[in-house]
């Protein structure tokens, strides 16, 4: 018996196990006419999982009518540890000025802390996948290099990068555009994932009607601080298991618009999930936008150029991501729990994400939500942890009043809140009826800190249990 058995087992004794909630219902077939035109699509088993038969190697292709440009942003993680798939698809970017065409995803190694080999066989990748892309009609290729690449699994191995380059070569007969062709990508992309995480959605701009759709994986490893390319129009730092995410769509929109879209919107999905509070070496989201459903001769959205339109796309890439975002903390590893952690009152944005990111990683209060227990006295712990902004008065960090700050569970079944704290004083709590709200999987603690200002922000996270050590145990093995 593993270490990590023998621990559970010994806590089980004085303590009921409970399991996750079935998932099977968060996956589901999707109209192939709400995937975004000019995308071709398809997932195999290159042989990186042990598993014979098991998909883990994805890849993306975008293949507009009339030769369109294919716009490409990214958001990278800040770990200094960055992986080698990282710093290759950052560099890719950079060279293009914000401009791909395929994307390729292994599963099963991460390709991280490799060294030398490790951003050789990235390269290798992006090289193997560019040979896939048809040749642009005006001079072959526009650029030298033409994909990025992501890996995710274990840190610290080198790839089996001959299987990984024979399984690109192979992967060309099963490419398709269908919702077949999307889930076959969707599951490659998956580690401890339980479900492939597949989203797709159609919206309307100036009249025209447009599509998204995307993937992501994670389930551990989950605390994402990711950050814009680094094209040169990129913004300087802002608030942002690893976490890889790949989202399409066939509208136009300029690189550097692209960016700007994709780093607010990761800032309020990606960058506000945590299952572990660890950030990964890999964690990337891509975007990309070909054009393909836009009218002809048209211009690419911009968001200077038509605010309009550019502020439509941003809402609906946001809310987006935010729904794919869920889906990893709905598959936390052994999270029986789906909580929404609301700060508003705050001096800033930045104040209210910083306070909800402390809640939600708080192992204090991760452990309460698995015990269904209304422990308040963590989550004010959390929130009195964290400095505020500097005031523009004094220059001094914000002060935050005990004696205005408010506490109140809400469940998601739309029945009466429960106030635990308002300014500051404790309510005489209806136990039963707090444990009849926490006993849901999905509910929301909100935190008022007492009208410091009108920021506002949410996270999403989930509890910790028994399932997450067993899994984290045993993970190599």
């Amino acid at each position: 018996m593993s270490s990590s058995s023998h621990v559970i087992k010994r806590l089980a004794s004085t303590f009921t196990q409970r399991p996750s909630p079935p998932k099977a219902h968060l996956h589901f077939p999707q109209p192939s006419s709400t995937f975004p035109k000019g995308y071709v699509l398809t997932g195999i088993h290159a042989g990186v999982k042990k598993v014979a038969g098991k998909l883990d190697l994805a890849v993306i292709l975008s293949t507009p009518p009339d030769d369109k440009p294919t716009a490409a942003a990214a958001c990278f993680t800040r770990n200094a540890f960055k992986a080698a798939p990282v710093l290759v698809s950052d560099e890719v970017l950079k060279r293009n000025g914000g401009y791909v065409r395929g994307v390729v995803v292994n599963s099963g190694c991460a390709n991280a802390v490799t060294g030398k080999q490790g951003l050789e066989d990235a390269w290798a990748m992006v090289k193997a996948t560019d040979s896939l892309l048809p040749p642009s009609s005006d001079s072959g290729k526009r650029f030298e290099h033409e994909t990025l690449v992501m890996s995710t699994g274990v840190i610290g191995q080198n790839l089996p990068i001959s299987k990984i380059l024979s399984g690109i070569q192979a992967s060309q007969p099963s490419l398709g555009a269908d919702f077949e062709a999307w889930e076959r990508a969707a599951k490659a992309f998956m580690t401890t994932d339980t479900f492939p995480k597949l989203r797709s959605r159609v919206f309307k701009m100036g009249g025209v009607e447009y599509r998204l759709a995307g993937m992501d994986k994670g389930a551990g490893m989950i605390h994402p601080d990711m950050g814009p390319a680094s094209t040169s129009f990129s913004s300087p730092k802002q608030l942002h298991a690893t976490l890889l995410g790949c989202i399409m769509t066939d509208a136009a929109v300029t690189p550097r618009s692209l960016q700007s879209a994709l780093t607010y919107a990761v800032d309020r999905s990606f960058n506000s999930i945590s299952v572990d509070g660890d950030m990964s070496t890999n964690d990337s989201i891509y975007v990309l936008a070909n054009g393909a459903a836009a009218p002809p001769n048209s211009v690419p959205i911009d968001e200077e150029t038509d605010p309009e339109n550019y502020e439509i796309f941003k809402k609906e890439l946001t809310d987006f991501a935010a729904d794919l975002a869920q889906l990893v903390v709905r598959d936390g590893e052994g999270a029986t729990k789906f909580v929404t952690v609301t700060v508003k009152g705050a001096p800033s944005y930045r104040d209210a994400h910083s306070v909800a990111s402390r809640i939600s990683t708080s192992a204090l209060v991760k452990t309460a939500l698995y015990g269904e227990d209304a422990n308040w006295g963590r989550i004010l712990a959390a929130t009195g942890s964290v400095p505020l902004s500097p005031s523009k008065t004094t220059g001094l960090p914000t002060p935050l009043d005990p004696t205005k700050v408010s506490v109140t569970i809400v469940p998601a079944d739309g029945t009466t809140p429960l106030p635990v704290l308002v300014n500051g004083e404790p309510e005489k709590v209806d136990e039963e009826r707090a444990k009849e709200i926490m006993t849901q999987e999905d509910f929301e603690l909100l935190v008022d800190l007492g009208g410091l200002g009108d920021g506002e922000a949410r996270y999403w996270t989930c509890d910790f249990s028994y399932e997450y050590v067993s899994i984290n145990g045993d993970y190599r093995s």
